[in-house]
């Protein structure tokens, strides 16, 4: 995976780049310090994923994000900001991710990882339409099996904001939930869905039976925890099938241990 550099703080860029060299499979392309020359570098390097930031001179990376074309081989885009100066804009792009600034190293292999998922579901659309025809023709009727509606007080999905008005996220799909500053980060398997919301009242929405809080600033679905781990006396992470590393606050560890029976 081919990728471009863009921020206008060379200490950032500096980061990045000492991020990325413990990423495999991935190769820094070029970078780039403004707007102007991420267009520019855009254009001539063609890379499969860009780390974008959004306050830059010449052209904002919101800018930048909004004129790449939908069509064809479009790049992935991780934003990197401070969240409350562009939340609101967010909603409009199909980013791969959002990090906050200082950007933590294992929080950055994460996005690549989601970024290099949906570019790999992307190339292979074709592929899934006509297994979804094949399937349904083996179906007899082509009419999927509907399974009984059961009603729930808590959501079964979370409506978030998007480019054409709203979208709906099953929490079947959602790994982990993360709270950035005033908004929180829905983070399922290809995207990570930004949402101005508390963690407090999101967590009241949530079956505790599926999603479980861990941490004043995560939330977990049961189902994707894969392991455990206790790196020091009275320490506790749980391992997720992203692969994602979340530690547990001491006030949570008795409710977590209790819920995965450790």
């Amino acid at each position: 995976m081919r990728v471009l550099l863009v921020d206008d703080e060379p200490l950032a860029l500096d980061r990045l780049k000492v991020g990325f060299d413990a990423i495999e499979d991935v190769e820094v392309a070029g970078t780039a310090s403004d707007g102007v020359e991420a267009v520019e570098k855009i254009r001539a390097l063609e890379p499969d994923l860009i780390i974008l930031d959004i306050q830059m001179p010449g052209r904002s990376g919101m800018e930048i994000a909004r004129a790449l074309r939908p069509e064809g081989r479009r790049p992935e885009i991780i934003f990197v900001t401070a969240f409350d100066r562009f939340a609101t804009d967010a909603f409009e792009v199909e980013a791969a991710d959002y990090l906050l600034k200082p950007v933590a190293f294992d929080r950055l292999r994460l996005g690549v990882e989601r970024a290099r998922r949906r570019r790999a579901l992307r190339d292979a659309e074709g592929r899934v339409a006509e297994l979804g025809a094949t399937l349904a023709a083996l179906r007899g009727d082509g009419r999927a099996l509907s399974a009984p509606v059961v009603e729930s007080l808590y959501d079964q999905g979370i409506w978030v904001p998007g480019r054409q008005g709203a979208v709906l996220v099953p929490i079947s799909m959602i790994d982990w939930i993360e709270a950035a500053r005033d908004y929180v980060l829905l983070n399922t398997p290809l995207k990570s869905h930004i949402l101005r919301a508390r963690m407090n009242d999101i967590e009241q929405r949530l079956d505790p039976a599926v999603m479980l809080r861990i941490h004043r600033s995560h939330i977990v679905r049961i189902g994707a925890v894969v392991g455990v781990e206790r790196p020091g006396k009275g320490a506790l992470r749980v391992v997720l099938s992203d692969g994602a590393v979340l530690q547990v606050g001491p006030n949570y560890q008795a409710t977590v241990e209790a819920v995965l029976k450790l």
